[in-house]
């Protein structure tokens, strides 16, 4: 195993890619590259959860998936649903409390009716925190904060970061420190535009499916191996 480094993040957001080509690289159908994601968020969850990671976002289901082939969006509905009933029970003994960033209200009735079964039977966990990006489009976020300060009355100069902020499916929460993609694209994919705007990015090769506890573990030694500056010089840091 890969050594643990002693700076560690607070929140890691991850998108999770290359579950279709994993599956198309072996001859199986693309169902059994999300099968394996699955499993595979699975892991990542419990590995997170035992190094103390306070908060995970998991971009599970895009506002652009829709355009998928409605078997394939069949299919990850389906493992949805059998990731909730397996995992909840392990979630409320671990602590781990689950929210969801999205438009839930479109998604199919059982799906809607499983997730807030989840995020009530889990609230009370304190020891991390869960997200699953269901159904979630950055560019949306922010379009949908805006329209709820309008909807408030809030004058233009009432407004601030931190008004923005506290208007987005994260509020109350840390902004990611560490963004992880995996199978080689080199992109964001409009995810959490706002929250990772000084995250540190970090891209590799490996699908989804083959991203295990060492390869986690290599993404916190890069993490840690960064200075983060936000803006300062390192002077200004070492000076402090």
């Amino acid at each position: 195993m890969t050594e643990l480094p002693e700076k560690l993040p607070t929140h890691i957001a991850i998108i999770m890619d290359g579950n279709g080509r994993w599956a198309q690289a072996r001859g199986l159908p693309r169902e059994a590259g999300h099968r394996a994601g699955a499993e595979t968020a699975r892991t990542i969850v419990t590995a997170c959860r035992s190094i103390n990671i306070r908060y995970l976002t998991l971009y599970t289901f895009s506002s652009e998936n829709w355009n998928r082939p409605q078997t394939e969006i069949h299919a990850l509905f389906s493992l949805l649903l059998e990731f909730l009933r397996c995992e909840v029970p392990h979630m409320e003994e671990q602590g781990i409390s689950m929210r969801i960033l999205g438009e839930i209200d479109t998604l199919p009735l059982p799906q809607r009716t499983a997730l807030r079964h989840a995020v009530r039977r889990t609230q009370e966990g304190k020891a991390m925190t869960l997200n699953l990006a269901l159904n979630y489009g950055g560019r949306g976020e922010l379009v949908r904060a805006m329209r709820q300060i309008i909807e408030e009355g809030m004058r233009s100069e009432e407004i601030t970061e931190q008004t923005l902020a506290d208007h987005l499916y994260t509020t109350g929460q840390p902004d990611p420190d560490l963004l992880i993609r995996t199978s080689g694209e080199l992109r964001i994919s409009n995810y959490l535009l706002y929250q990772c705007a000084y995250s540190e990015l970090y891209f590799t090769p490996v699908p989804w499916p083959d991203f295990d506890e060492t390869q986690l573990y290599l993404a916190l030694q890069a993490y840690a191996a960064r200075s983060r500056r936000f803006g300062k010089t390192q002077e200004q840091i070492d000076a402090h």
